[in-house]
């Protein structure tokens, strides 16, 4: 296969770029030779989006242009760039997952299932990244706690936690912790009264996330149109 990379001059770029090797068609970055994927009239079977969130309308538009898959990539998307996704999942195969790492998801099955047999335990999220990441929470910390509240009703999402209040049962604290130059690390703690249960991914390397956003394309490839996500992947 041959792929458009999109913010293939970022960190998680080069190394996408890396792993496809002989498979990259094209980088596209507005620091590089192409600036605006607009500009490639090459051919690709499919594009990794690792650029920024604000650029998905024009990557949408050129993906549905030229039929070609999408596998996005990026975290921190609007509710307007959502529905964007949402509406080019319509025409083309969409691949969209807040966190490529396929140790993830599997924390994501473990932690839901794990909740299911602790239905009064207090939930805790804690993730950690390095200090030059804008969003927090993290997408992937998000993703936990979405999961997680599929199986409770009345969930509350806290963002930290400030001032003189008593937790309630039904809330999610979700927390956030940027230093150094951490990949990324991601922590479920379940609490009841007389015992504690926690999960965790460490990512040791950026590149676990591009190896697992090149399965997602190959994944991808003659799909019919629609949402998939890691999920579909692991299933």
């Amino acid at each position: 296969m041959k792929i458009i990379m999109t913010g293939a001059c970022g960190r998680m770029g080069k190394e996408v770029c890396a792993v496809l090797g002989e498979e990259l068609a094209c980088g596209v970055d507005a620091a590089g030779e192409v600036k605006k994927i607009d500009d490639y009239a090459g051919e690709a079977d499919g594009i990794i989006d690792f650029s920024f969130h604000g650029a998905i309308g024009e990557i949408a538009a050129y993906a549905i242009s030229r039929k070609l898959p999408l596998v996005v990539a990026t975290t921190g998307h609007t509710p307007e760039e959502l529905a964007v996704i949402q509406k080019a999942a319509k025409e083309i195969p969409v691949f969209f997952s807040a966190n490529m790492s396929i140790g993830i998801a599997v924390l994501c099955k473990i932690a839901r299932e794990a909740v299911r047999f602790f239905p009064d335990a207090d939930i805790e999220i804690i993730e950690a990244h390095h200090n030059r990441k804008l969003d927090a929470p993290s997408g992937t910390a998000l993703l936990l706690a979405k999961e997680i509240a599929e199986e409770r009703e009345n969930v509350q999402f806290v963002y930290g936690r400030v001032g003189q209040k008593v937790r309630e049962p039904n809330e999610i604290g979700i927390h956030a912790v940027r230093m150094g130059n951490v990949v990324g690390e991601h922590e479920v703690i379940i609490c009841t009264d007389s015992q504690k249960i926690t999960l965790k991914h460490e990512a040791a390397t950026r590149r676990i996330f591009a190896e697992g956003a090149k399965e997602a394309m190959a994944f991808l490839l003659g799909k019919a149109p629609g949402v998939y996500t890691m999920k579909d992947l692991i299933r």
